[in-house]
């Protein structure tokens, strides 16, 4: 099965990359007296305003997950908010970063997906029958899984959201939401940014974005991305495959018309391609395939031709009108098709056939989303304001997953999903400092999906159209009440008290249809309660932001990949419940040019014994299904699961680490009124964390911690920035993908340049 991806060859790329390489050093170049003729000029806007902030107390941090921009430090919620300009600093270029910047949040590298877990809690398999445990937003557009590599550039802010949030995010977020939330289109004027860089392992980058008053009611916003980076890994291999590289292209384009007070339409278009060459790992210490693995992680042996492309594209409109009461009515449509294609050397060796080797994964998927969403938002002058929502998602989902290995498998489920919800919250002032808080949501979940797994298709002793293993076709709908409820108590200026209960919910699914070959037809939704209580202050004249939380998770029906039997295919099942308890801290200060910032997240949990079929123990290719008593195994006509059943005492929960925590440091040397020198520095940790169930050895992540710097030099709007990430070079393991581990980046290092108009 190929599909084209549309790539240039080789010897194209590396012309490209040249020529793309002088491009922006000579830009850089000329950005420079571009900024010195500014300097000419009356100070700029950006740097009185900087020189403002660090002799002034902290400005607020906007949030905008509750429909309206409101104070961090107002909000009754666990979040960290990160600013487009803070992204740099914070070494945060996509999603995966993320987990470097905010506390208990955690994101494993899975192949297909990425496991995003705030909490302990959001997806732990790959399957397609599963739903996010932690929702992603681009835009209040809610991001299926297939696509989640997406890079930030022209970003206004970004929101990590921790804990369930059941009544105006809704179902998909037990664990917490990221909402990640690009630049609007202005009418105030002509500006933008310009940005490009250069950095070992032959990174060419560059980014930016030009916003237009085209009229004094209607403006337009351009932005775009490009990378181009050479792999970390050498594959010595007879194709000489360059897994693990980044070519990416991204455009953005936003008109917004106001043509007056009351109403203002929002548009945005967003597209995306990445490819990777592939998927880089290697195989995991102890399984079948690590004798045939290199020593050096960094060394790949593949006997396959490899690819991997990504595609999105994303399209939102946002309407508001505000009527002469301050009541506003706000819908918010959305479309979005995503596409991961890729070939991989699945057992990642030159493994010769009779040692097992030679597995070949041809992989296609494709998803649609259709939402819409409607609000009327209360104004806040009086003692009682509220939100009321209604909500539609309906995703198409298309796989194909073919093993080319003899005697071959080909997956193709194709599942339809319907999301209804219906929401409502309100905010109620008992006293001049005391709120009580109370949301509900109910959302309806519907499934439906046909699909097979074929078994030696095209190959010989099979029939032509090869031998069906397994019917994927089923359906599966529930429903479930979510909410909130929390007393908010303002004990003095600048310090809230808060506590509340909140539910979450994840939809179930299907496995198969009922028959003697599926015994597991459905899954359950999964639920977690969640208790908290936390406080936000302000210290110091407000030159200290905090904020404290503990909370305490009951969670239920735990989601999760297992063997079947039946059929020895993989489908999910509910294998039991876990209790996650913990706290968190956050705090952010600024003293003249003195700046810090850190988190912190402890987590305590305690997951149910279970029993289930190891799958680290099996050995590799189809089986097939479960032999009948006294029949010897004979894949892939049967096989004789039950010595590789595994029944655990229980244990931590997946992705759960215990501590997570991170800190940076840094301080503004204002050398004139235009010339300031910024060093700043940044760490992160993450604790080890399990990412299976059967608590081996090999399932266990290593913890890490990550060093990165940053100098700044800023003179007017012209910016030059030297960077390094990992600077200690850490080795670590950031997945794994069944007997396959992935690899965390290296030392990178490079300078950017940019300058603002």
């Amino acid at each position: 099965m190929a599909h084209d991806n549309g790539i240039a060859s080789r010897s194209d790329k590396s012309r490209m990359k040249a020529a793309l390489c002088r491009l922006l050093l000579s830009s850089a170049a000329l950005a420079i007296p571009v900024g010195a003729a500014n300097a000419q000029q009356a100070e700029s806007p950006q740097q009185a305003q900087a020189a403002t902030n660090r002799s002034a107390p902290l400005d607020a941090i906007v949030v905008t997950a509750q429909r309206r921009d409101e104070n961090l430090q107002d909000v009754p919620i666990a979040a960290t908010v990160i600013g487009g300009g803070d992204l740099d600093a914070k070494a945060v270029d996509s999603v995966a970063d993320l987990q470097l910047a905010a506390p208990s949040l955690s994101i494993t590298d899975a192949g297909e997906t990425q496991s995003v877990n705030i909490r302990g809690i959001g997806i732990a398999a790959n399957s397609p029958n599963i739903s996010n445990g932690v929702a992603t937003y681009i835009d209040g557009l809610f991001q299926p899984p297939i696509v989640t590599s997406i890079p930030f550039y022209d970003i206004a802010s970004i929101e990590v959201l921790r804990g369930p949030q059941g009544t105006l995010v809704g179902n998909n977020s037990t664990g917490g939401a990221i909402f990640i939330n690009s630049a609007n289109p202005s009418l105030n004027g002509v500006e933008g940014y310009a940005k490009a860089g250069v950095g070992n392992y032959g990174l060419v980058e560059g980014e930016g974005a030009v916003n237009l008053p085209l009229t004094n009611t209607l403006a337009v916003r351009a932005a775009g991305i490009v990378r181009d980076r050479d792999s970390f890994y050498t594959d010595i291999g007879p194709f000489n495959n360059d897994a693990g590289k980044l070519e990416e292209i991204g455009a953005r384009l936003g008109a917004m018309w106001e043509p007056g007070d009351a109403f203002r339409a929002l548009l945005k278009l967003q597209w995306h391609q990445q490819d990777t060459g592939g998927y880089a790992y290697r195989p995991a210490p102890d399984t079948t395939f690590a004798p045939f693995a290199t020593d050096d992680i960094r060394t790949l042996d593949y006997d396959t031709d490899t690819s991997k492309v990504e595609r999105a594209f994303i399209a939102s409109l946002e309407l508001r009108y505000e009527f002469a009461s301050g009541l506003t009515l706000r819908s918010l449509s959305g479309y979005q098709y995503k596409r991961n294609t890729y070939v991989s050397d699945a057992d990642g060796t030159q493994a010769p056939p009779s040692a097992g080797g030679g597995l070949v994964t041809d992989y296609f998927a494709g998803e649609r989303q259709y939402s819409e969403e409607i609000n009327l938002i209360s104004p806040t002058s009086g003692a009682f304001d509220w939100i009321l929502g209604g909500y539609y998602q309906r995703n198409d989902i298309v796989v194909d997953t073919r093993n080319l290995a003899p005697p071959g498998t080909y997956v193709s489920p194709r599942n339809n999903r319907d999301i209804y919800g219906a929401f409502a919250q309100g905010n109620y002032q008992l006293t001049d400092t005391l709120e009580v808080q109370l949301g509900a949501r109910y959302s309806h979940f519907q499934s439906t999906g046909t699909g097979t797994v074929l078994l030696g298709e095209g190959f010989p002793g099979f029939p032509p159209g090869g031998l069906v293993i397994a019917d994927l076709a089923g359906e599966h709908d529930d429903s479930m009440v979510t909410g909130k409820l929390a007393l908010n108590w303002n004990v003095a200026d600048d310090h809230l008290l808060y506590a509340f209960t909140a539910r979450g919910y994840k939809p179930g699914g299907f496995n198969c249809l009922p028959s003697p070959q599926c015994d597991n037809p459905e899954f359950d939704p999964e639920t977690v309660w969640n208790y908290e209580i936390g406080w936000k202050g302000a210290l110091a004249d407000r030159r200290i932001n905090m904020q404290l939380s503990a909370f305490y998770n009951d969670f239920n029906n735990l989601q999760f990949d297992v063997i079947e039997t039946a059929t020895g295919t993989t489908g999910v099942r509910n294998v039991g419940s876990a209790t996650i308890k913990g706290f968190e801290g956050q705090i952010q200060g600024r003293f003249g040019g003195f700046g810090f910032d850190g988190s912190f997240g402890y987590l305590d949990t305690e997951l149910s014994s279970l029993t289930f079929v190891n799958a680290r123990l099996l050995p590799p290719g189809q089986l097939g299904p479960q032999c009948a008593p006294g029949v010897p195994s004979s894949p892939p006509a049967c096989f004789d699961y039950g010595p590789f059943i595994t029944t655990t005492s229980g244990g931590d929960n997946l992705y759960s680490p215990e501590w997570t925590y991170n800190f940076g440091v840094e301080y503004a040397f204002d050398l004139s009124d235009r010339l300031s020198v910024t060093p700043r520095i940044n760490y992160g940790y993450q604790g080890s964390r399990y990412n299976y169930l059967a608590y081996g050895p090999g399932d266990l992540l290593e913890s890490r911690g990550l060093l990165s710097a940053l100098l700044t030099v800023r003179y007017d709007d012209f910016v030059v920035e030297a960077y390094a990430t990992n600077l200690t070079d850490e080795e670590y393991v950031v997945g794994r993908t069944d007997d396959n581990e992935f690899y965390g980046a290296p030392r990178q290092y490079g300078v950017r340049t940019s300058i603002r108009f």
